[in-house]
Formats: C-alpha cells, structure tokens, sequence
C-alpha cells in the first residue's frame, strides 16, 4: 500500500504534497527536520491522504496533484482525502 499525502503549514501558510509506503514515520521526518526543503514549515500537518496498491500510481497522482496546484486540486477533490491515521 502507497499514500499520496498533502501536508499543511500553519506557520508558512503553505501545502506539501507526497508519497510513501509509510506516512506515519515520514511525518515524523518532516517534523525532525529531515527534509531540507520544507524545514522552515515544521511542524506539519496531515490534511488527508489517497492510497493506492502500487508506488508508479502513487507517483502519477502526486504529479497530477503537484501539476494542478495542491490548493487548487484541493478545492474541488478534498472529499476523496481519507482523515484518519493512527500512531
């Protein structure tokens, strides 16, 4: 199983979007600082997710995502999003 998550930052006022097969210990890495590119968002936030069963679809959305504009895919897909994660 593979998330295509979107991030938010309060503090920068910003979204993130990406892929893993494992989003609670790549949430934490993003929170430790770990990915340089979005450090100055910390702390992160999850909005929601989209699983898939392989890592090319995985992938092709978050291209599709980033391609359209995170907020912008957003506003007309937030209700595909699952919510809940637990860890």
């Amino acid at each position: 199983m593979y998330y295509i998550y979107i991030l938010y930052s309060e503090k920068i006022q910003q979204y993130y979007c990406g892929q893993t097969n494992n989003i609670i210990a790549r949430l934490k890495r993003h929170n430790n600082g770990e990915t340089s590119s979005i450090r100055k968002g910390i702390p992160w936030k999850i909005i929601g997710y989209l699983t898939t069963v392989s890592r090319s679809e995985a992938i092709r959305v978050e291209k599709i995502i980033k391609q359209r504009g995170i907020k912008r895919w957003l506003e007309s897909n937030s209700n595909k999003l699952e919510q809940t994660i637990s860890g």
